[in-house]
């Protein structure tokens, strides 16, 4: 069954199928409950399953995560929602040196399926702290899975896949894309949540992007489609682990590689896709592998940030570059 809806109302529905189908499932998170959240992600979800599984927590992001690991431990299988990416910080200790670590310090005795949803980006208008994209931090650590999607059918059945998982999972929900309309397969599963997905073949050059610029990687293309250039773009999904080998067997055919992401480039995925696409395939690479993200600063406020944001000519300037080679 095919059924148009933003991707919003996909992670929304997915959420619902997760806490109809496992018992063990519930929501935590600041004004989840009767506000149905920020974003309204979890409306109606408290009239339908009760206060003692979509629970409205205390304003407090480390006790959210806190008690979810511990929650984890002892069978459950909590969602917790951060209300906004720069706010996630006063948990990353939690996430970090505890939840990550769960599994290998037990050595395999113990899991601890959480998974945390996270909206991140800008094209918002909104000001730091509630525009970063800080996915860069959190791949630096080992026992952390990390998606995000692009458009709804991912939505739908990536939460649904980061539910299912034994390891705990953070969920990167691009916010300005909570709005973006497409056709959700409710009966085919989405591919694998931590495989990367070629969305538009090519074969002059490949952009690797994710989250919520997928859609300027596709515009892009189109765009230098009238230049008679062919693009391959492709939607990275899992951000860790990584999926070298769609990438690598993309830029053996075009030559070419751009990586894109809202993070900042200094210190981003962006870096080390660079790294080890460099490494695998040298040899088929016909310019260097080039990056377009953000600046290394605070982000901006919202009168400049389409000037900090990449978008089609950014990403067109680069694509010269690369073919001046």
């Amino acid at each position: 069954m095919t059924t148009t809806m933003t991707l919003a109302k996909a992670i929304t529905t997915g959420l619902d199928k997760i806490l109809e189908s496992d018992d063990k499932a519930l929501l935590m998170g600041e004004d989840i409950g009767r506000l149905g959240g920020v974003y309204r992600i979890t409306d109606g979800l408290i009239d339908k399953y009760g206060t003692h599984r979509v629970i409205d927590s205390p304003l407090g992001e480390a006790g959210i995560v806190g008690t979810a690991v511990g929650m984890a431990l002892r069978g459950f299988n909590p969602l917790v929602e951060i209300q906004f990416d720069g706010f996630v910080f006063p948990a990353f200790s939690q996430i970090t040196t505890q939840l990550a670590k769960m599994h290998a310090r037990s050595e395999g005795r113990l899991t601890a399926p959480v998974v945390i949803r996270i909206p991140y980006g800008g094209g918002i208008g909104s000001i730091e702290h509630h525009s970063e994209s800080p996915e860069a931090l959190f791949a630096h650590t080992a026992g952390l899975r990390i998606i995000t999607p692009s458009n709804a059918h991912d939505a739908y059945w990536m939460i649904q896949q980061a539910a299912a998982c034994q390891d705990p999972v953070i969920f990167f929900e691009p916010k300005r894309r909570y709005w973006l309309k497409g056709e959700v397969d409710t009966e085919t599963p989405a591919l694998d949540a931590f495989k990367a997905q070629v969305v538009r073949p090519g074969t002059d050059a490949t952009i690797v992007a994710y989250g919520p610029l997928v859609p300027i990687a596709l515009a892009t293309a189109d765009a230098a489609l009238e230049d008679g250039r062919s693009i391959e773009v492709i939607d990275l999904r899992s951000i860790s682990p990584i999926d070298f080998d769609t990438i690598t067997e993309s830029v053996q055919k075009t030559g070419r590689l751009i990586v894109t992401h809202e993070a900042p480039t200094f210190g981003g995925i962006g870096g080390e896709i660079a790294a080890r696409i460099t490494e695998r395939a040298f040899l088929s690479l016909e310019a260097p592998v080039l990056r377009v993200g953000g600046f290394h600063m605070p982000y901006p406020v919202s009168k400049v940030e389409s000037q900090y944001l990449p978008d089609i000519d950014k990403l067109l300037e680069d694509l010269d570059r690369s073919f001046a080679y």
